[in-house]
């Protein structure tokens, strides 16, 4: 299984529309997504850091699961532009992307 982590840095001063994000840009990304592999999403929407006292490091982070590697780079090629396109619409704050092999 592979994971590709969408993680949205806490920067101070900038916005995050949570509302927008939970109800539209990520059922329009699975939309979008579900038909060239992908199997499911999550979403963490940041509290707290270790130190209660401290911001959460990142605003969000979502993970979409796909089967293969090659699933995930056929997917983005197909639609990535409108479904990263949209970021604009909930924030300025450019996502860190990692893409992961589950070993457990």
């Amino acid at each position: 299984m592979i994971r590709v982590s969408m993680l949205y840095p806490n920067q101070t001063g900038s916005k995050f529309d949570q509302t927008y994000y939970a109800e539209k840009h990520v059922p329009m990304a699975t939309r979008q997504l579900r038909p060239h592999g992908l199997v499911r999403v999550e979403i963490d929407k940041g509290i707290s850091a270790a130190d209660p006292n401290a911001q959460a490091p990142f605003v969000a982070i979502t993970h979409l699961f796909f089967n293969t590697v090659d699933d995930v780079h056929n997917a983005f090629k197909a639609v990535g532009r409108p479904v990263m396109g949209d970021i604009a619409n909930f924030t300025e704050v450019r996502p860190q992307i990692q893409i992961s092999e589950m070993v457990s």
